[in-house]
Formats: C-alpha cells, sequence, structure tokens
C-alpha cells in the first residue's frame, strides 16, 4: 500500500476544543485527568486513559496543581516551612497525551502559585509543543489559609491569567522590548459554576464576571460538576440571556462512595438531589453506591445528549472503569 503524507499528517492534525465543538454531529465526549503523584510515571496515566480512548474523546484535559506548604522537621527539632507541588507535569502529560493517543489536550492553568512569568514560560512551552488549547481558572486557596491570595507578581483572577493568555495571542510579551516575537494561538476555556461559585454573592453577580471573560476572549465554557441537570439548563438559560453565546459543555462526575456525600458539597458546593443522596444512603457498600451512581450518571447523560449539548465532560480522577461503563451505555 502506498504511503500517503497526508494521512500521516492528518494523525497528527491538531484542532481546537471549538473546532472540536463545530464539527461534531452530536455531543462529543471528553474526558479529565490528574497528573500522578510526584515520583510515578507517565504508564500510571496510560493505565488511567487506555480504556478510555476506546469511546474516542475529542480532547483530554490535564488539570494544574498549585504547591502545598508543610513543615519539615530539621535535625535540631525546629520545623521549617517548604513548598512541595504534589503533581507536577501538566505540560509535559499533554504533550506526551498528545504524542501517544494522537489526541487534543487541554493544559490547565491557574493563577494560584504561580507568578506571571512561570505562566508564560509554561505557555510558550505548550506553544513549542503544539498544544493551543488552555483552560484558565484562578484556583483555590492553599489547604490551610481561607481565602486565595496570589503569588508575588501572579494573577489574582481568572480574567487576568485570560488577559495574559490574550496578550500572547496578540503578540504582547511581559518583556516588552522583544523584537520579531511570534502571537501564539490559545483557544481559551474558562470555567462556569451552574450552582454559582461559592465566594460570589449571588448567581447574576456571578454570570456577569463570567461574561467579562467571554467578552475578554474566552471562546468557550466548561462548568464545575453538578448531578440536577436542571442546574445545568438554568445555567445555560441565565448565560444566553446575559448575551453569553459561545459553547457550554456540562461537566459530569460519578458518585461512587457514602464519603463524597460530605466530601462533593464541603468541596465543591453542589448539592445533591435528594433522590440521589436517598438511593446512595440506602447501599450498605460502596459497591452497591458505585452502582447507583453509575446509573445516575447515565441517565444525566442520556438526557444531556437528547437536548444537544455541545459535549459531555467527565471527571475521571481515578474512576475509568465508571466512565467506560457509562460510555457503554449512551455510543
Amino acid at each position: 500500500m502506498k504511503f500517503s503524507w497526508l494521512k500521516f499528517a492528518r494523525l497528527f492534525q491538531k484542532m481546537k476544543v471549538t473546532e472540536h465543538i463545530k464539527e461534531s454531529k452530536g455531543s462529543l465526549v471528553s474526558f479529565e485527568i490528574l497528573p500522578p503523584l510526584k515520583g510515578k510515571g507517565i504508564d500510571a496515566i496510560y493505565n488511567h486513559l487506555n480504556p478510555l480512548m476506546e469511546y474516542k474523546p475529542a480532547f483530554i484535559n490535564v488539570t494544574y496543581h498549585r504547591s502545598e506548604s508543610m513543615f519539615k522537621k530539621k535535625p535540631d527539632g525546629t520545623f521549617e516551612k517548604v513548598d512541595v507541588r504534589k503533581r507536577p507535569g501538566t505540560v509535559g502529560i499533554c504533550a506526551a497525551i498528545k504524542s501517544y493517543y494522537q489526541v487534543d489536550t487541554v493544559a490547565h492553568l491557574i493563577c494560584g502559585g504561580f507568578s506571571r512569568q512561570e505562566t508564560e514560560d509554561a505557555l510558550i512551552d505548550l506553544n513549542f509543543l503544539g498544544i493551543d488549547n488552555v483552560l484558565v481558572l484562578r484556583g483555590d486557596a492553599p489547604k490551610n489559609e481561607s481565602t486565595f491570595e496570589p503569588e508575588p507578581g501572579g494573577n489574582r483572577y481568572a480574567i487576568d491569567l485570560l488577559n495574559q493568555v490574550m496578550d500572547m495571542n496578540h503578540g504582547i510579551y511581559l518583556e516588552e522590548d522583544l523584537k520579531n516575537v511570534v502571537k501564539t494561538d490559545f483557544c481559551i476555556g474558562v470555567a462556569g459554576y451552574p450552582e454559582k461559585h461559592f465566594e460570589c454573592p449571588n448567581m447574576a453577580t456571578d454570570i456577569l464576571h463570567l461574561k467579562e471573560k467571554v467578552d475578554a476572549g474566552a471562546e468557550y465554557i466548561t462548568t464545575q460538576m453538578f448531578f440536577d441537570n436542571a442546574c445545568y439548563f438554568e445555567f445555560v438559560k441565565l448565560c444566553r440571556n446575559a448575551g453569553i453565546t459561545v459553547p457550554i459543555i456540562p461537566g459530569l462526575k460519578p458518585i461512587t462512595s457514602k464519603k463524597q456525600m460530605t466530601i462533593i458539597p464541603r468541596t465543591f458546593h453542589v448539592d445533591i438531589p435528594t433522590e440521589l443522596s436517598n438511593e446512595v444512603l440506602k447501599c450498605k457498600n460502596d459497591e452497591d453506591v458505585e452502582k447507583v451512581g453509575t446509573e445516575w450518571l447515565i441517565e444525566q447523560s442520556r438526557n444531556l445528549q437528547q437536548k444537544g449539548v455541545p459535549g459531555l465532560h467527565y471527571y475521571t480522577l481515578g474512576k475509568p472503569h465508571v466512565i467506560c461503563n457509562t460510555m457503554k451505555a449512551i455510543l
């Protein structure tokens, strides 16, 4: 058979998230993963993704994580405060996944724990590697702090980070005297909160902030997880009424343990519907909970598909087999 450079090139053809949405004949599927803990190899990622790739995701999101402050005991008995980044490697993982599976990747970028210079360096690396999809987020406050504070010389809000990416798309770097600079071409996504961001006083204010990000250049929205589709559809309606016209991709996560019934609302500030919580509380063990959670996720997914959402974005985080079972049911 004659070798075709065109077919070979198409294997490595990169597309933006918005292009995937435009070309999709239905609701596309995408997955989100965590970088492995420091000290683990890339096989941890491949073992996680291998069963999922059968379902041909349009793209894979890779989360970014800020460093955490810890106190390390010194030989003299005193303690030293050190910063530890437990899950490094987002840029490298995006490149590895893109090369290994020939699938587009979306690198998360956060304000917390990074200076503007470090952010620019990460964007330069992504550009060199042909990764042109990013999701910009403010990120959370450190675990031992109640409020978010930016790094010295860092971005305070997600819109500040978005503006930095947009500046590079326009050929504006931090060093103003650079000559003959290359413009980047990042497709920028932002987060949306169907039950509002917990720091916003009300939904109207949250939508206003989201509109500002879209007006500044965000091309699509991926939502925080939710377990009641009515919350998503009401959120989309509010966005459209506010003049937000970009695609809004629903983010979905399965319930797989009773412990999550308290962890998820506390950590992510989302409600779990009474019907779902009642069924989970009836379960004798987490194996039963996983079955209930999978069935709920399947029904959520089917309903969203029927309503013609642009995509289904799954937070796979440690449970690829649950997502696989969901894919078998809906695809």
